[in-house]
């Protein structure tokens, strides 16, 4: 609520009114004229309430009256009333309703009670609620007012005290607030009358306005108080301390220094009075020594220091330079030499104190320092204050390490807890002692020389936070705690540092940014003049602090035993360094850094480049202030933790030298330096370069792919030692230094040039170490040019040349690692440098292509093998990533390549392979045609050096290939190469010369074929037999795949004077070959004995001869028949065929049938005019020539044709098409062919006649199954003439190969483990043939038909195989289900049957497959196949158990059943014609011979397999029920009898006594009987019963049934009346549960049978059982109970009324 409010002033009236009353109540007594007074008051408030209605405005005006009775009230020194009064008043002032003549009133009224001593801390309150609620105040008045104040300051009581302390303070802020207040009101509008200069009357200043005029009086006499002077305007000081004064001087001007930047009047009161009483006043100080006074007693005490006031003044002083430094210039300069002064080491310790706190106070004000630099140092003949500062603030800290610290005797300077042993122990520099030193001193400190200086934490960064420059409470001088003012100093050292660095480098970059813009604008705008004067500020203020702080710094670096500190130091050095840098200030910058990186080393350790480019710098003397400061070196004392141990990098080897934790951070910051100010380095990259590698080395980081430096292995000489510490840094180490050489990509070009030239000058120096030993060289340097080069990829060229040059040299280095890193540099360079996207693209910049492969080809000058290495595997890498793009620098490349002899090692000549594989496969394409004749060359001569085997054999491959882009790009090769043909003959004609070309009338592009057979031709007869091998394939493939492209008269050559001559030769040398065996090759080649002696060898040259000639006759027959001489080439590759085949190596016969199976897969061509090429339609068969599957692709020929009849329009060939009727007369050749193949088939499988000890050569599998598998392939072109008679030869020649054995030592691969059921692929094939025949046979002719019984005839045969496998001569087998036991039997077969099993099972299903098939037709029904198959059958069935394999028995009665089921409706439709009358005997004893076997079944048998098998068997008898017993009118009756006897056999057979318990259980066919006995009442009650045999047989197995349930229900009941509570077996309960069954399934069949099929004797005996039934309702088995009720339920239709006589027919 606000006081001018309505509520508030009628407020106001209440509390006047009420404090009236009040007064007079008060006074009523005592006295009357006060009592008087309030109450006219209360009519006076009234009347002005009444009458006004700005009330407060009328009070204000009356006020006098209406204070006047409070004021009497305070006259009447009644503590009660006047406290009244005193809140009446100041509620008055509050609303500021109080004139200024009332005003006056109340403060004369104050001054009485003051002189009283009354109420003092009322008195002061009421003061100063009066002058700050209200300006009327002024003149004699305000300052009685302040004289009141300063009066009660200085009363006996302390509270009272301090409290006007607190309002003078507040009333000396009130009154200059007021003045500002005024000067705000009157801002603008009256210019300011002219001062009056040097105005010499004090007490009227008649330029000022009122509150400025109060504000000049009054700092004008604290002026005088404090100099001890009578005040001018305070009338009424009693007295005033010197301390109070200055703090109030220096509140004034902190608070207010617009009053004397903007009032003339003020600032001459400054300059004329302040600062003459500021010098006066510090005279003691300057005068004192610390020796004199402490050597006698003072004889004037008075001069000595005094710790209030001296305070005091160094903070005004510290106030006067922030904020008037501008107007005071001459007096600051005073002031400034003052306080360097009071540093000196004479001065006390708490005056060196305060004295450091001032300087920090200036060091965190950059823009100061500026204008100090800017106002004396640079002025002629003014002091150097701002390097004075610095210098001073350096010696200062120089002096805390170097003198003791007499101030405060009592610290010595000795840490506590006794650590002189730690600092002397860790004197001695062992690294065991530093770790003593290190435990004990874990406070931050500074330790040198012996001195312990502890560090604390002063101020935050960049505010200079003054401890005893606040001590305003003090009298005496505080004692210093130890290492206090060395912090404040190292504090003020780094904000100065990082304020000027901050200050320069904003000021900089705002420089650069306007520069930029105008460049932007484009406006040649003259820079502002003070720019140059900015820089040379900025230089002088570097160049005038640079010296002092580098000795201190460095001092402060080397003592520092803090991570901290020493972070702050480094970061300061940093800096410093980078501005100089950045300014241009060469001498300053590299100081700064050769200190960086001398911290960065082990103390005392050898670096040339360091002692020579400081040598000017640490030894000199810096004089500073006349004391002379040394440079400080670093102290080999170190108190640091010990991180590494390494060896120096020097010539000779020198022991270990020790890395501190310390060197390592020194490290970091570096790597800082370099990565952040690198642009900035110039020559001192050398510097920080030099520095680096021997750091690198100490720590032994070794480089890495790109030139990245990694943790290395140990190097010879003691090893490197890393503590866990820094092998955790080093990754960010190796990090930073990579990312160091990275960001020289942001550098300018002479920057980078600058980088260049130092790493090479470092590179020179580490080749000069190297020489002459073969000692790890430093890889530093070259590693980091590689670097550097990568990452400038994009201004490659300005760097290219001295960059390549040197490494160039480092290649021919004598030390192995060291010119083997220069070729790994260079050879990343060349790589990076093609594979980077430059701007224009390489492609279109040759001259820039050319250059970057230059230095590769100066490589071949170099003779170290090893650079070679590298320099191929370059070409290898750059075919690899640029071969697409090389264009002109092919002929370079390919020159490298070929610079490759003989007598160079195998290793550099596969390298040189490599690359030749390389451009073969890829860069055909990318190269000028006329290349190609110069790559088929290289090629060869590969082929042929003998180095190399494998080089050799691929490049033969790499023929092919070449082969395979020539066809693929035949047209264009062609164009091109006629180009070049046509002007070469123009030269060649021009010169009267004939053209000089190998086959020179064929088309060029011909020519290039030729070559190339030329060459492989060679190859062929190599007398390395993998080189023939290799060659033969490929040459074959070649002409196989791409010989349409020959023109007509070049197959001639090809057919005779190539193949067939090849294969003479072949076979001539074959013939001739040495037998003898060959060692294996070379001691360490081991040959397999296949290939042990040179006959085999060439027998393999033999096959693949024959194989290719045999393809080439399959793939390109159409081609070859119109050369006219084809029957004659067909016979004699028939004769050759069959002669290899009966040759008695198996290799040579086995290929021989591939080969035949080849030319088989012949195609009649199509007389179709359009298509020149048969060949072109057919889709050519999976050849089955594994030796020629991976000598090249087989190609899709449509292409190969249509580009051979592209050529041949070109050379105006016209294909000739066959004679009509010739595609048709083929005949002729298959029947030859089946005549050579049958002439085959029956030499070899003819069994051997002689006796089982002469020595017989048995056919191999894989031949016989070659030869088998020829047949379908044969077939297909004979299949029209194919007779009865054929099929019996073929028969035989099935029959025969199947039946040889093995020879036992191969078994193993060809059979299978006997548990697998596998046929081999013999059997496999002669399985395929019956099937080809059989498909063929299904499709032909009725006549044709008469075929199928021979063939179940020989599949039946097969199927014996599986009981009784066949003989082969007279020659002992051993077969294979005998094998397992007796492979350790004194003298093995040689020779073992196969596992016929298998191959019997499957002939068997494809004989139910076929049967299936052709069970309907004449020749099967007439032929009796199904008794065949039957009888056949019997014999697995009959064996069961007994057949060598279980699943034999299995299968044939899954066959059987499955015969049966089509085979016998077909009889019986047939019944009638007799032809099936043999076959139901036969079947008869099938089932029998099955159902009831004479074998047992083996002992191991599980019960789930007994109840599998059982289960087979019920399936037989559900056939007896659903397939024969229905049909019993078609079917022989003695058959049917025979069946019936055998299901009575089967139902009863199941109860048999002889079986123990146990056995009962499995033995048991519980099903099978089941089966029976319901197949039987079936049929037994049918009323079909054609012969009273039948009836009786079914009569007389009931009764037997009956019987027996009666036997098994008593047996029951009695045992569960024995065994009590004990359940009774298993079988015991299902036996009688089936019974039961039984029972309820008969009472079913004979109510539904007709009663007069129903014997009587039967009924009796049903019902006879009804009592034993009843006895089991006692039995605990729920089954059984079930069963039970079913069993009773139908015997309710016999229970009725007793009838004297049975009624026949009905029930």
């Amino acid at each position: 609520m606000s006081t001018s409010s309505p509520e508030a002033v009628k407020k106001l009236l209440e509390n006047m009114q009420a404090d009236l009353r009040s007064l007079s109540m008060e006074c009523k007594k005592k006295f009357p004229p006060v009592k008087e007074a309030a109450e006219s008051g209360i009519v006076k408030i009234k009347t002005i309430a009444a009458r006004n209605t700005d009330i407060l405005a009328a009070l204000k005006e009356n006020s006098s009256e209406v204070v006047q009775p409070f004021l009497m009230g305070c006259g009447t020194k009644e503590p009660k009333i006047t406290q009244l009064c005193l809140a009446a008043i100041q509620r008055l002032m509050s609303h500021e309703v109080v004139s200024e003549a009332a005003a006056g009133n109340i403060i004369n009224m104050l001054w009485q009670l003051m002189e009283n001593g009354l109420e003092e801390l009322k008195l002061l309150q009421t003061v100063l609620v009066l002058l700050t609620t209200n300006t009327i105040v002024h003149d004699e008045v305000l300052s009685k007012a302040i004289v009141l104040c300063f009066r009660l300051h200085f009363t006996k009581d302390n509270i009272t005290n301090n409290t006007a302390a607190a309002t003078v303070r507040q009333v000396v802020t009130v009154v200059f607030e007021r003045m500002v207040a005024e000067d705000e009101r009157f801002k603008g509008l009256t210019e300011e009358p002219p001062a009056v200069q040097g105005n010499s009357n004090r007490r009227s200043v008649s330029t000022l306005r009122p509150s400025a005029k109060d504000a000049y009086m009054l700092f004008q006499d604290l002026c005088q108080l404090v100099n001890a002077d009578a005040p001018y305007w305070l009338v009424g000081m009693t007295e005033m301390t010197r301390t109070f004064g200055l703090e109030l001087l220096e509140s004034v001007l902190n608070d207010f220094p617009e009053v004397f930047l903007q009032h003339q009047e003020f600032s001459f009161l400054l300059k004329e009075r302040v600062c003459p009483l500021v010098i006066k006043l510090f005279s003691p100080n300057i005068k004192f020594r610390q020796g004199s006074c402490s050597s006698a007693a003072s004889p004037a005490p008075v001069e000595k220091p005094y710790f209030p006031i001296c305070m005091r003044l160094l903070r005004v002083v510290s106030v006067l330079i922030k904020h008037f430094y501008s107007l005071l210039v001459t007096e600051c300069e005073i002031f400034l030499s003052l306080l360097v002064k009071f540093l000196d080491g004479e001065k006390p310790q708490w005056l060196r104190a305060v004295a450091v706190e001032s300087v920090h106070r200036l060091c965190v004000q950059p823009h100061l320092l500026r204008s100090f630099c800017q106002s004396y140092d640079m002025k002629q003949h003014s002091t150097k204050v701002f390097r004075d500062i610095v210098n001073a603030l350096g010696s200062f800290i120089q002096s805390l390490f170097i003198l003791p610290s007499t101030g405060n005797t009592s610290s010595t300077s000795t840490p506590a807890g006794g650590s002189v042993s730690g600092s002397q122990a860790s004197g001695q520099g062992g690294p065991g002692a530093a770790g003593v030193g290190g435990s004990l001193t874990t406070q931050a400190a500074f330790e040198y020389r012996g001195t312990w200086i502890p560090l604390m934490n002063v101020s935050i960064q960049g505010s200079a936070k003054a401890t005893y420059l606040e001590m305003l409470d003090k009298v005496e001088p505080p004692s210093i705690p130890e290492g206090y003012a060395m912090s404040v100093a190292f504090s003020a050292l780094l904000d100065l540092v990082r304020g000027i660095t901050m200050m320069i480098e904003r000021e900089l970059a705002k420089q650069e940014q306007e520069a930029a813009m105008r460049e932007e604008e484009e406006e040649p705008v003259s820079p502002p003049p003070q720019e140059p004067m900015a820089h040379e500020v900025w230089e002088e203020m570097v160049n005038a602090c640079w010296c002092g702080l580098l000795a201190a710094l460095s001092l402060l670096l080397d003592a520092s035993t803090d991570e901290t500190a020493t972070e702050n130091i480094l970061k300061a050095e940093l800096s410093v360094a980078s501005l100089c840098g950045r300014l241009g200030l060469v001498t300053p910058r590299d100081a700064f850094i050769t200190a960086i990186c001398k911290a960065s080393l082990p103390p005392h350790y050898a670096l040339t480049i360091l002692s020579s480019s400081s040598t000017n710098l640490s030894n000199k003397v810096y004089s500073i202030q006349g004391q002379s400061v040394q440079m400080v070196s670093p102290s080999s004392e170190s108190h640091q933790q010990v991180v590494a141990v390494g060896q120096p990098l020097t010539t000779q080897p020198q022991g270990t030298v020790v890395l501190t934790a310390k060197n390592i951070q020194c490290m970091r910051t570096l790597l800082n330096l370099a990565h952040c100010h690198g642009a900035y380095l110039g020559t001192s990259w050398q510097l920080v370069l030099a520095t680096l590698q021997h750091l690198v080395w100490i720590l032994g980081l070794k480089p890495a792919v790109g030139g990245v430096l990694k943790p290395g292995r140990a190097v010879e000489g003691p090893s490197t030692v890393l503590t866990t510490a820094v092998m955790t840094d080093l990754p960010v180490i190796s990090n930073i230094l990579s990312r160091l050489f990275e960001s020289s990509q942001y550098l300018d070009d002479v920057s980078l040039h600058h980088l260049i030239n130092a790493l090479c000058s470092l590179s020179m120096e580490a080749m000069e170490m190297a020489y002459g030993n073969n000692k790890e060289p430093s890889l530093f340097a070259v590693a980091k040019l590689l670097e550097t080069g990568l990452v400038n990829m994009d201004r490659i060229e300005i760097l290219w040349r001295p960059l390549t040059a040197h490494l160039l040299e480092v290649c021919q280095h004598p030390n192995t690692r060291m010119r083997e890193w220069g070729a790994e540099a260079i050879t990343s360079l060349i790589k990076a440098g093609l594979s980077y996207k430059h701007d224009p693209p390489l492609s279109q910049n040759q001259r820039l292509q050319l250059l970057l492969l230059n230095p590769l080809k100066e490589l071949s000058n170099v003779l170290h093998a090893d650079i070679r290495q590298k320099q191929l595997e370059c070409v290898l890498q750059i075919l690899q990533n640029q071969g697409d793009s090389l264009g002109p620098g092919w002929p370079l490349v390919l020159g490298v390549i070929g610079a490759i002899r003989n007598d160079q090692g195998e290793s550099l000549i596969r390298t040189a392979f490599q690359c030749l594989q390389l451009v073969v496969t890829d860069f055909l394409p990318t190269m000028p045609c006329m290349c190609l004749q110069i790559v088929v060359d290289v090629a060869g001569s590969f082929g042929l050096q003998n180095q190399e085997l494998n080089i050799s054999l691929t490049s033969i491959g790499l023929l092919w290939n070449i082969s395979d882009y020539f066809f693929q790009r035949g047209e264009a090769i062609t164009e091109e190469l006629e180009k070049e043909e046509a002007v070469l003959l123009k030269q060649a004609q021009d010169k009267g010369e004939l053209l000089n070309r190998p086959f020179h009338p064929a088309p060029p592009f011909d020519c290039l074929w030729l070559c190339l057979y030329a060459k492989l031709g060679e190859l062929c007869v190599d007398p390395r037999p993998a080189v023939r091998k290799s060659a033969g394939q490929t040459m074959f493939s070649t002409i196989a795949a791409h010989g349409t492209l020959l023109q007509p008269p070049t197959w001639n050559i090809v057919v005779w004077k190539v193949l067939f001559h090849l294969l003479d030769c072949v076979r001539k040398s074959s013939t001739t070959a040495d037998k003898e065996k060959i060692e294996s090759g070379g001691g360490n080649i081991l040959i397999h004995h296949s290939r042990d002696t040179a006959e085999k060898q060439w027998a393999e040259t033999w096959v693949l001869t024959l194989a290719g000639v045999a393809r080439i006759f399959n793939t390109r027959r159409y081609l070859l028949q119109q050369l006219g001489d084809f029957f004659k080439a067909w016979e004699v590759l028939l004769d050759h065929i069959q002669s290899a085949a009966l040759s008695k190596n198996n290799e040579v016969s086995l290929a021989a049938l591939k080969s035949f199976q080849e030319i088989l897969q012949l195609v009649t061509p199509i007389k179709d005019t359009d298509k020149p090429d048969a060949l072109a339609a057919m889709d050519v068969p999976p050849v089955l020539m594994e030796s020629l599957q991976g000598s090249g692709p087989g190609r899709p020929l449509i292409r190969s044709d249509s580009l051979a009849e592209r050529l041949a329009q070109r050379y105006g060939v016209q294909p000739l098409l066959p004679p009509p009727g010739e595609e048709l007369d083929d005949s002729a050749l298959w029947w030859s062919a089946w005549n050579t193949w049958y002439r085959v088939g029956t030499e070899c499988t003819r069994p051997p006649s002689g006796g089982p000890d002469k020595v017989v050569f048995v056919p191999s599998q894989p031949f016989l199954t070659a030869l088998i598998q020829i047949f379908p392939a044969l077939y297909q072109h004979i299949a029209g003439g194919f007779s009865m008679e054929d099929l019996k030869k073929l028969g035989v020649i099935l029959y025969g190969a199947v039946s040889v054995p093995i020879s036992s030592d191969s078994s193993p691969f060809i059979l299978p483990s006997y548990t697998e059921a596998v046929l081999t692929s013999l059997q496999e094939a002669v399985l395929t043939a019956l099937d080809v025949l059989q498909k063929a046979i299904c499709v032909a002719s009725e006549n044709l038909q008469v075929m199928y019984p021979a063939i179940f005839e020989q599949l039946l045969l097969f199927v014996e195989f599986s009981c009784k496998p066949p003989q082969y001569g007279k020659m002992e087998t051993k077969h294979v289900a005998n094998a397992k036991y007796n492979q350790v039997s004194l003298c093995p077969a040689e020779w073992v049957a196969l596992n016929y099993v298998p191959f019997a099972e499957r002939s068997l299903e494809v004989v139910v497959d076929l049967y299936q098939k052709t069970a309907c037709h004449k020749a099967v029904i007439i032929e009796k196949v199904l008794q065949n198959i039957i009888k056949t059958l019997r014999i697995p069935l009959g064996l069961k158990y007994a057949c060598p394999a279980e699943s034999t028995w299995k299968l044939a009665v899954s066959s059987l059943l499955k015969v049966l089921s089509i085979g016998l409706p077909v009889a019986r439709q047939q019944a009638s014609s007799g032809k099936f009358d043999t076959m139901w005997p036969e079947l008869a004893n099938a089932f029998e011979d099955f159902l009831f076997t004479k074998s047992t079944p083996p002992d191991n048998l599980s019960i789930q397999e007994f109840q599998r098998n059982e289960a087979v068997d019920v399936e037989v008898v559900q056939l007896i029920s659903s397939e024969i017993l229905p049909f019993a009118n078609f079917i022989p009756k003695e058959f049917v009898g025979r069946i019936m006897s055998m299901l009575n056999k089967g139902s009863i057979h199941s109860q048999s006594s002889s079986f123990t318990e146990a056995e009962m259980d499995i033995r048991m066919r519980e099903e099978f009987s089941k089966v029976c006995f319901e197949t039987l009442l079936q049929f037994s009650f049918s009323n079909k019963v054609s012969t009273p045999q039948e009836g009786y047989i079914s009569r007389m197995a009931l009764s037997v049934l009956l019987q027996r349930a009666q036997d098994v229900l008593r047996r029951y009941v009695e045992d569960e009346r024995l065994s009590g509570r004990c359940p009774l077996p298993r079988q015991q309960v299902t036996e009688i549960i089936f019974v039961l069954k039984a029972i309820s399934t008969l009472m079913d069949s004979l109510k539904k049978t007709q009663p007069e099929n129903v014997d009587g004797n039967v009924w009796a005996q049903v019902i006879a059982l009804y009592p034993t039934l009843v006895e089991c309702i006692t039995c605990s088995s729920p089954e059984v109970s079930s069963a039970l009720k079913d069993a009773l339920g139908p015997f309710k239709d016999f229970m009725q009324p007793p009838v004297s006589k049975v009624q026949n027919g009905e029930s």
